[in-house]
């Protein structure tokens, strides 16, 4: 049977190969694209630590010099990382957007430091998670909200916290240690250690202490905790044979 490559079978030779073809490319642009200490490209950090990478592609990135980022940080695609209104400001000597070890920073979420933002060490944040140190003031009736000047109060997380898919953290913020910030919640003010806030205004819907444990009290058994003597290499390979069971 005679055929071409417009013809069904010419098309279904050529679709596989295709396929591969483009996800070949693409995680190889992937792993070129990415920002690290070793392979900067062209964002000049304050400071980016040992194992800490930007994927790519990345979101919107100015004010580099005052971003200060731990080491082992994971900050996913599409993130937005800004310190100061605009680019090309001189911010002065001291850092304005500083994020510590081990954080993770979830696709498509938005860190906007106008004045200072600090996130804690080992902080875990879902995708489109949105803090910023700046809002928008509305006194003057008669002028558009948006030529009026911006409030700007400093934000602070403490380390270990969890902060859900779609938070919105609000200037003037300043969450404590191991804080869990539920989905779509919106934070202001202060959270205490150990706490777990949710909602629109954010609320405290459960706290912990040493003597009372958490109230109100936990529905769900704790998970079995990892052996210690487990390696992360049986780790690697139980993740790899699980998806292979899949």
């Amino acid at each position: 049977m005679n055929w071409n490559a417009f013809s069904s079978r010419g098309r279904s030779a050529r679709g596989p190969l295709a396929h591969r073809v483009v996800q070949a490319g693409w995680r190889w642009i992937q792993r070129r694209g990415a920002v690290t200490a070793e392979q900067p490209g062209g964002h000049r950090f304050g400071a980016i630590g040992h194992g800490t990478k930007l994927t790519f592609p990345q979101g919107t990135v100015f004010g580099e010099p005052w971003i200060r980022l731990g080491a082992h940080c994971i900050i996913g695609e599409q993130v937005t990382l800004t310190a100061g209104l605009m680019p090309d400001l001189d911010l002065g000597p001291e850092p304005i957007l500083t994020i510590g070890d081990g954080v993770v920073i979830g696709r498509g979420s938005h860190v906007i430091a106008d004045t200072t933002v600090r996130v804690g060490s080992d902080v875990y944040m879902g995708p489109y998670v949105y803090i910023t140190s700046t809002n928008h003031s509305y006194d003057d009736p008669h002028e558009p909200i948006g030529k009026q000047w911006p409030r700007m109060e400093p934000v602070e997380i403490g380390a270990g916290c969890w902060i859900g898919t779609g938070a919105v953290i609000l200037p003037g913020a300043r969450i404590g240690r191991n804080v869990v910030v539920a989905a779509g919640a919106v934070v202001r003010g202060d959270v205490p250690d150990h706490a777990v806030v949710a909602g629109a205004p954010a609320r405290v819907v459960r706290t912990w202490d040493a003597a009372a444990g958490w109230q109100p009290p936990l529905r769900t058994p704790a998970p079995r905790p990892i052996p210690s003597d487990i390696t992360p290499e049986q780790l690697l390979a139980l993740a790899e044979w699980e998806e292979e069971g899949a």
